[in-house]
């Protein structure tokens, strides 16, 4: 009886409250996640974007001296400005944004036919 109170009553957004607070986060230090810097974006017509080649130039969204955005598997949780150290590219952040989780997961947006997705939206 027991068993099913605590089974009824498991709160999936508070998953990563209880695997802090048991100690069990160590287990996830080895997961494989993606990095991303994220410059900029913009939107164009696929025939503009078809008509590009070396030497053009793109124009983001994004102005030069605004910070950058650094995505894990597609979702912004920080920012940070470019630099370059020994000839490659890195981010010194300058500003943790911390994953920003729906009310709905990305799983039951996708299913109900009336929320409004963004298709460019990986998470989504």
């Amino acid at each position: 009886m027991s068993d099913e109170l605590e089974l009824e009553s498991f709160d999936p957004a508070a998953a990563p409250l209880a695997l802090t607070a048991t100690g069990d986060l160590e287990r996830l230090t080895d997961v494989m996640v993606e990095l991303a810097v994220e410059v900029g974006r913009t939107f164009m017509t696929l025939g503009d974007a078809l008509a590009l080649g070396p030497g053009s130039v793109v124009t983001l969204e994004r102005l030069a001296d605004k910070p950058v955005d650094l995505l894990v598997n597609g979702r912004p949780i920080a920012r940070g400005e470019v630099v370059v150290i020994d000839e490659q590219f890195g981010l010194r952040l300058t500003e943790v944004i911390g994953a920003q989780r729906s009310p709905a997961g990305p799983v039951d947006a996708a299913l109900d036919p009336d929320a409004e997705l963004d298709p460019f939206d990986v998470a989504a």
